[in-house]
Parts: C-alpha cells; structure tokens; sequence
C-alpha cells in the first residue's frame, strides 16, 4: 500500500513539475522574444517619457502594444504584475521529486555499484553537494571580475560544467547522474531568480516608490539581464535531462558523460540560433545558420557514436552460446521478472516500468528488442538490484541476436 501512495506522489509531483516548468520556460521564452524585438517608438513623446522600445502584436484576435523603459516610469501603475511563482514551484516540486525519486530509492535510481561503491547517505550528501556547490561557484564566477566579460564567462562555465558531467558520470549510475546534472542547472536557474533578478526588480521598484523620483542604479537590472540570459541557454540541457531517462542509450552508454556534455552543448547551440533570429533585422533579415548547424551535427555525431556496435565478443557469443529459450526464461524469471510483471515482487514498485510484461514466453518474444538496449546499455535491472552476471547479459544478448528462437 505505501509504494501505491508513492506512486501517487510521484504522479502528482510529476504533474505539478510539468505545468510549472512550461509556465516559467513560456515566460521565460516570450519575455527574451520579446527584448529582442523591441523597436524605438514611433511616437516622440513616449521617448520623452523614457521609453526605450516597443512592440506591436496580435494575438487570439485582439491587438496588443508592449512597451519597455529604459529604466522605469515616472510612476507605478498601481498593479504591477510579477513572474517568479512559476520558476518556484517548478523548483520545488523538483526537489520533491528528487528526494522522492532519486534520493529515498538512491539504491535504485542513484547508485551503481559497477561505477562507484557508495553508501545511500553518501551518494544523497553528494547529491545535495552538487545541487548547492553548483550554484556557489556559478555565483561566484559571475560576481567576480570574469563576469564582466560574458564571453569569457560562458566559456569557463562550459568547461567546469563539462567537468561537473565527467564527475557525476563516475559517481553514480548514469540515469542518476544525468539526472543529478539537470537538477544542478536548474537550481542554478531558479536561485539566478530568487538570489538576483528579483531582488533587482525589487530594487527598481523600491527606487521609485520609496525613494521619489531619483533614477534607480541600473546595475542590478544588468546583472540580473546576464542571468536571464544564462537561464535561457541552460533551458535545452534541463529538458533533456528531464526525457533522458526514456532513452537508456544515452545515459546508458560507456563513455555517457560524452554524450550528456555532447548534447547539452547541442541544446545550448540551438538556442543561441533561435535568440539570434529574434535580432535578424538588425542584420537585414539574415541570421547566421552555423550555431544551428553545430548543434545539429552534434546531434548526428552522438547518434551515429552510439549506434550499437557488434563486438567481436558478442560475435563468438551468437556462435557459441546454447541459450536455450528455456535458459532464457530462467535468466529473465531471476533478473527481470521481479519488476516486470503483472504483480511486481520488487520492493518499490507497484506496477512493472513502462508497462513492460516479462511473465510470459509471449511477453518475453514480443519484447526483445526493447530489452537489447536495456541489456546492451546495462540500464536495466535497474540499478542491478537483482545482480545479473556479465555472463548471463551475454548469454540474452546472444540469444536476441540470433532472432530470439523459442
């Protein structure tokens, strides 16, 4: 009954965690869409009064006129809209997950013996480590003299959180690890609105409430621009990681940091092309396709680097190996079935992963190429809970690859 109440939790978290992250995102996406399209106003007047551009649009059949100050109005409106509830509950409902998911079950989801021999509390302090020493250095770098250069910044950034993936993916397993990796970016996201932009707007605001008419100091509101800036490049990686562990080809393979930074670094260069294109009339309507094409052939790179190689090992398997589907069905009803059944026997699980049956010679046959990746992968038993054997992984794989007799 408690793994039924936690898949409860899990599916609410879950919800929750979608629907606030596409609000924060939207708003996220919209307001830097917005920035870019800014033209000066048409209208002399509103420069006087300290417009710096505006926008036309329409939408949903009315017509709409945004306009942007360069610093702040003569005076307030009397309300004045707000946006940092989603980027809040998108964050905590995270964490919920996180410490429901990956840290309470960390011997399922976080650890793999096979890559780090940790204990649970160790591997969820270093979980909680990342999370926060993320955001410590992040801050720290920004704040110092590098952050007044952002090309550098970005690029020192790359490199350490390159490193960050190198060392996640040598501690845990590499769903966890890939996992571990998106929550520290969106940590880093949310406390950018929390610890920076916010207090910036707080700030403006005060200026002009508290404080009369003096002009507010605008370098808050620019440094709260670079983090807004950064949170929309680090958006693509966090969505990654949120659907990786669909894909265990990706998490799953050897060198699986690669493939994390890999398309991370795809995600970011997709992005820099989109918020280019949003300035293409600055430039005549052209907008440069080359960060597009370097995240694409990234993309492709990774796909044709983990295409499944046939190893001279698994060759003489396929040749040499009796496997017997009866030997099979022994070896799944041992390793997989404790999960993957219609009644799962496995601590935590109150129905089998992604509806996967494996109880039955008929399941078993339908199902075989979905459990070569998993088995090629070792992303499945998860977490090795059941301790298959090198062996008896070679012996399955052998048995899929000479077209599963029975």
């Amino acid at each position: 009954m408690t793994a039924y109440f936690l898949d409860w939790l899990s599916l609410l978290g879950r919800w929750l965690h979608l629907v606030a992250g596409i609000a924060w995102i939207g708003s996220s996406f919209y307001f830097i869409w917005l920035d870019d399209h800014l033209v000066a106003p048409a209208d002399p007047a509103l420069a006087k009064e300290g417009v710096a551009g505006e926008l036309w649009a329409v939408h949903g059949g009315g017509f709409y006129h945004s306009q942007k100050y360069r610093v702040a109005p003569a005076s307030l409106p009397a309300s004045l809209h707000w946006f940092y509830w989603e980027a809040y509950t998108t964050f905590l409902s995270g964490l919920f997950l996180m410490g429901l998911i990956y840290y309470a079950q960390a011997e399922l989801y976080l650890i793999d013996p096979a890559v780090a021999a940790l204990s649970k509390p160790a591997a969820i302090a270093i979980g909680i480590a990342f999370l926060g020493g993320g955001w410590i250095v992040y801050d720290g770098l920004c704040r110092s003299p590098l952050g007044r250069s952002p090309r550098a910044l970005a690029a020192v950034l790359a490199v350490l959180l390159s490193a960050a993936a190198w060392v996640l993916c040598h501690l845990f397993g590499g769903r966890g690890a890939y996992m571990e990796f998106g929550a520290m970016l969106g940590t880093i996201m949310v406390a950018n609105v929390f610890f920076v932009i916010i207090p910036a707007q707080r700030a403006l605001v005060r200026a002009k409430e508290l404080e009369g008419n003096r002009e507010p100091d605008p370098t808050d509101a620019i440094a709260a621009k670079l983090r807004s800036t950064h949170n929309t490049y680090f958006t693509l990686p966090v969505l990654f990681v949120m659907i990786s562990h669909h894909y265990p080809m990706t998490y799953g393979a050897r060198q699986n940091w690669l493939v994390l930074i890999a398309i991370c670094a795809a995600g970011v260069l997709l992005r820099v092309y989109f918020v280019a294109r949003h300035k293409a009339r600055d430039r005549g309507g052209r907008t440069s396709p080359l960060p597009a094409a370097l995240g694409v052939a990234a993309l492709a790179a990774v796909a044709l680097a983990l295409l499944p190689p046939r190893s001279p090992q698994l060759a003489a398997a396929v040749m040499s190996s009796p496997g017997s589907f009866a030997r099979i069905e022994a070896i799944i009803a041992r390793r997989c079935a404790s999960c993957h059944s219609l009644q799962p026997t496995q601590e935590g699980f109150t129905a089998a992963p992604n509806g996967v049956l494996l109880d039955t010679p008929e399941r078993i046959v339908s199902r075989t190429q979905q459990m070569r990746e998993q088995l090629a992968t070792r992303a499945m038993p998860v977490g090795n809970v059941t301790g298959i054997t090198e062996e008896e992984r070679a012996e399955m794989l052998a048995w899929i690859d000479r077209g599963a007799p029975h």
